[in-house]
């Protein structure tokens, strides 16, 4: 039975990364597809295809999440990760119907501690701390100040440019940034659902601690990521690109590349499992402001910050209900 339910753990991890890559694709293209300087379609191929290089490209943000609880060993653990699991996706699919362009790293973290809690095992709070609520916080201002500052800088150096040729060329530009940012986007969230399989191998004494991820997970996260990613989330994709402010080229270029510097940043120096949602949003906000404050539809942005906010709460509510229902079904069992 242990290893059905590792299967099953395996397959729901995969759905939860599928879930992250529609949910989360308006991160890499929404900018440039609402600035056309990319088709939807050119645009989702090419960020599926640099998410998948990207979910090889690291392995510390997924060592991360994987030491965020211990589950412990056995059935019992592997039902605290399926219900972690299924906490997470919940919270994706709602945020997506409602076109609120929420976290999955933050949902996914959030599930996890909230089986941990309710099944009574060890839940690492000073790592949630430092490496999930502090970067959640931080990495959305430092994106808003990037933003408004690297705008400011560009419409500095180009006071004196044609707007037509300066348009053209910042479209061009976002065909780099955009991809920047979709591989900072597999980078990230890939890795994330790879610490949860590693956490489900862990609990079922597969691998141990110290050992390195084994290639099937990274072949398999990556691939779901991009799949998801390109059958596309417009419901988030319209918000995120039209809704809170109307972009041009240059603002879509210092916000794509401001949030994929933010995602590289927080991967490799400080193994931060950081939301690709936040960073990009928050950056979207920034380059928006140096129009005028008002040019920002704050209204949406106070709904995005709600869901930002009840995102760990609700995940981990959801995940601590579906842990008593496992639990209680695999008692009958």
């Amino acid at each position: 039975m242990e290893l059905a339910i590792i299967i099953a753990v395996v397959v729901v991890a995969l759905v939860f990364d599928y879930t992250n890559g529609f949910h989360d694709a308006a991160n890499a293209i929404a900018t440039s597809v609402s600035t056309r300087a990319l088709t939807p379609r050119a645009a989702l191929a090419m960020a599926a295809v640099m998410n998948f290089i990207g979910a090889f490209l690291g392995q510390k943000v997924a060592q991360t999440v994987s030491e965020t609880i211990d589950p412990g060993t056995g059935t019992h653990a592997l039902i605290i990760v399926m219900a972690g699991l299924i906490g997470a996706i919940t919270w994706n699919m709602i945020t997506w119907y409602y076109g609120l362009p929420s976290s999955s790293s933050h949902a996914l973290i959030g599930g996890l501690v909230g089986a941990a809690v309710a099944a009574g095992a060890t839940a690492y709070w000073d790592v949630v701390l430092t490496k999930v609520v502090l970067p959640m916080i931080i990495s959305p201002l430092v994106a808003f100040s990037l933003g408004f500052g690297v705008m400011l800088a560009i419409m500095w150096i180009f006071r004196g440019a044609n707007p037509r040729k300066a348009g053209r060329g910042f479209r061009l530009a976002q065909t780099f940034s955009a991809a920047a940012m979709a591989l900072g986007h597999g980078l990230q969230d890939a890795q994330k659902t790879m610490g949860v399989i590693f956490l489900a191998l862990l609990a079922g004494e597969y691998v141990s601690p110290g050992d390195p991820l084994p290639l099937w997970v990274i072949f398999a996260a990556a691939t779901a990521i991009s799949l998801g990613t390109y059958s596309g989330g417009w419901r988030i994709m319209r918000t995120l690109g039209r809704r809170i402010i109307h972009l041009d080229p240059p603002r879509g270029f210092a916000a794509e590349s401001v949030a994929a510097s933010v995602l590289y940043t927080t991967a490799y120096v400080f193994s931060a499992p950081i939301s690709t949602t936040h960073t990009i949003t928050s950056a979207v906000m920034g380059v928006g402001a140096t129009k005028r404050l008002s040019a920002v539809r704050w209204g949406v942005a106070r709904s995005i910050l709600v869901a930002w906010v009840l995102t760990f709460p609700a995940a981990a509510a959801v995940a601590a209900g579906s842990y008593w229902v496992l639990h209680v079904l695999l008692e009958v069992l």
